[in-house]
Order: C-alpha cells, then sequence, then structure tokens
C-alpha cells in the first residue's frame, strides 16, 4: 500500500494540512517548509490520490476528446498533445471517434457521457450551429478546427484563410503559375475546406493570377485515396498544374503518388503543398511541403479552456482564439525545373 498524507505528515513533522497545501501548490507556504516537506513526499514515494482529489470537487478528472478520425495522424498527433495538456492539470484524457457523422456529433455534444466526464473537446465536421443551441449538458465545451459556429462556446483554431494564403504565395513566388486546389467539398460551403479555397482563391487574385476553377478537384473525403483519384482527374481532363495545394498532408501524399505514377516529377514538374506537418509527410520520398499549425498550442488552449471553465466563470462570454502555424519549406516545392 503507496505512502498516505499522513506518512508525510509524521516523515516531516508537519500537519497533513501542510502537505495538503504543498501537494496543491497553494502559493502562502514558505519555501523552507515547502522544500521539508517535499524531501518527504520524495522519500517515501508518494503520489497523490487524483480520483480522490476530483471526487471531493465533484468532478470525474476526465476530459473527452471527440474527433472525426483516429486513423488521421494529424488528430493522432494532436490527440497526444491533448493528453499531454491535460496531464498538467492532472487530468485524463477519453478519446472518442465520430467519424465526421452529424448524429454522433450531436451525441458527444448532448451530454451522453455525462456521469463519466467534466468537459469535452470537440473537432467536429458535420455538426450545425442549431445543434449547438440546443445543447443542454452543461459541461463545459470547446471547438476545434475549420468549422465557425454562432454559439456560445469557445473555438481554437488557426487562420485558415492567411494559412491558404501562405501555402499559395510560397508556391506564386517560385514561378509557378498554374495552382491547383485539392479537397474543395461538393456539398454545402460551410463544410471544412472552404477556408482554404477562399484563401487560395484570395491569394492568387493578390498575386495576378487566375483563379481557374477547373484547377479545383472536389472530393468525398481527405484521405489518401481522393487526394489521387483527384490528382489523376485533373489529369485525365488535361488541367495539369504546375502546383497543387491539398487540403491536407495525407491528400498532397495521395496527390504525389499519382504524379509519380503518371511520370510526372515532385517538385520539378509540379510542385506540392500539403496542411497539417503529419509525421508521415517528414519522411515521404519527396519530404513534403507543408503548413504546420501550432498542434501543442492547440491543445493546450483547449485544455486550459476547458479547466478555465469549470473552476472559473462559465457565464463569461466565449472566445475565438487563434494559435499560429508556419510553413515549412522542405522538397517538394522548387522553381519549375529546378
Amino acid at each position: 500500500m503507496g505512502a498516505s498524507l499522513k506518512d508525510v505528515a509524521q516523515l516531516a513533522g508537519v500537519s497533513v494540512k501542510t502537505v495538503s497545501n504543498v501537494v496543491n501548490n497553494y502559493p502562502h507556504v514558505t519555501p523552507g517548509m515547502r522544500e521539508r516537506v517535499q524531501r518527504a513526499i520524495d522519500e517515501l514515494g508518494y503520489r497523490p490520490n487524483l480520483t480522490a482529489r476530483h471526487l471531493r470537487k465533484g468532478r470525474t478528472g476526465i476530459i473527452a476528446l471527440a474527433v472525426p478520425e483516429l486513423g488521421n495522424p494529424y488528430f493522432a498527433e494532436l490527440a497526444g498533445a491533448v493528453i499531454d495538456a491535460a496531464a498538467r492539470h492532472d487530468y485524463t484524457v477519453l478519446l472518442d471517434h465520430t467519424a465526421g457523422q452529424r448524429e454522433r456529433e450531436v451525441l458527444v455534444t448532448q451530454g451522453f457521457r455525462a456521469h463519466v466526464i467534466d468537459g469535452l473537446i470537440l473537432s467536429p465536421i458535420e455538426l450545425e450551429t442549431s445543434d449547438l443551441l440546443g445543447r443542454r449538458d452543461d459541461a463545459p465545451l470547446v471547438l476545434l478546427g475549420e468549422r465557425e459556429y454562432e454559439a456560445p462556446y469557445d473555438q481554437i483554431a488557426i487562420d485558415n484563410v492567411a494559412a491558404a494564403r501562405t501555402a499559395v504565395r510560397h508556391l506564386s513566388g517560385l514561378g509557378r503559375r498554374r495552382i491547383a486546389f485539392i479537397g474543395a467539398r461538393r456539398e454545402m460551403a460551410r463544410r471544412p475546406a472552404h477556408l482554404r479555397l477562399r484563401g487560395w482563391r484570395e491569394e492568387l487574385t493578390a498575386a495576378g493570377l487566375p483563379c481557374d476553377e477547373s484547377l479545383v478537384a472536389a472530393t468525398d473525403g481527405y484521405g489518401r485515396w481522393d487526394g489521387a483519384a483527384a490528382m489523376n482527374a485533373l489529369l485525365d481532363r488535361g488541367e495539369r498544374p504546375d502546383a497543387v495545394f491539398a487540403y491536407n498532408d495525407l491528400m498532397a501524399l495521395g496527390a504525389m503518388r499519382a504524379l509519380v505514377e503518371r511520370g510526372v516529377r515532385v517538385p520539378q514538374d509540379v510542385s506540392v503543398v500539403g496542411f497539417d506537418d503529419v509525421e508521415e509527410g517528414r519522411f515521404s520520398t519527396v519530404a513534403l511541403t507543408t503548413v504546420a499549425p501550432d498542434k501543442q498550442a492547440i491543445a493546450r488552449l483547449a485544455v486550459e479552456r476547458v479547466v478555465a471553465r469549470l473552476t472559473g466563470d462559465r457565464q463569461v462570454e466565449a472566445e475565438r482564439i487563434q494559435p499560429g502555424y508556419t510553413l515549412v519549406a522542405r522538397e517538394s516545392t522548387a522553381a519549375p525545373g529546378a
């Protein structure tokens, strides 16, 4: 059986309350007393009972993270960052997979795990504002990703329009003139990709290049196969671009595979830029140039917003927070013929 607070107090020669103050990092403990208690904690190998601590506060100590696709490396990497960020606040993370389906996204927002979790971080795909406005669960909710909602919940996402413009500006700066966009959706304009498509259009216009809609390839999904199919469709109809900006890295990798199989050189003939900076792109045969969202900041901010809502005033107005991003130039982009 592990050491208890009482054991630590006896060894340190202090009260149980003093040990509790040190463990909970209360500021009014003197440095000398904190050091004395910490030595006893280290000697006994004492570990706080986080479950009991949360239960005393009427909480479970669990935050849920619901994402569309755990098999997507971006969401896997983001989940790892959220788990690390939550651990710094003594929280455990419960992962949920929605498959990007509206009914499953609605289910997680409506508190079907209300007895299990203290708060929810959700990356939605199909969820609508009306679904959020009808939400009855009072657990703090933080939204991630490209969708924008007029709803009273904290939302964390990079500036997708500006990030897309950065990617297109990189390509045009290399002398590329026929820049395709892969990953537009065939359905509703508010679905993911519309902001990056808007950035593509805005930057082409700013660069004095035509927004050739024949170079926009719509897809049903966001995977490698979708990227390859979209690239092949562009090539099949004789619309070969000299550069491609893909909605995400997986689609960019699929597009590069299709180009190579068709005898088109990357980057000499066609430069390719992705989005997300997943590890796979760094180790592809032609390392992928990409827009890298600050995943660590996204995770940290999401967890901090949940914890702040749990410990502070839940009536404070919701925020829209924009973490940073960078363009990481690798081997898949170069000047024509280089």
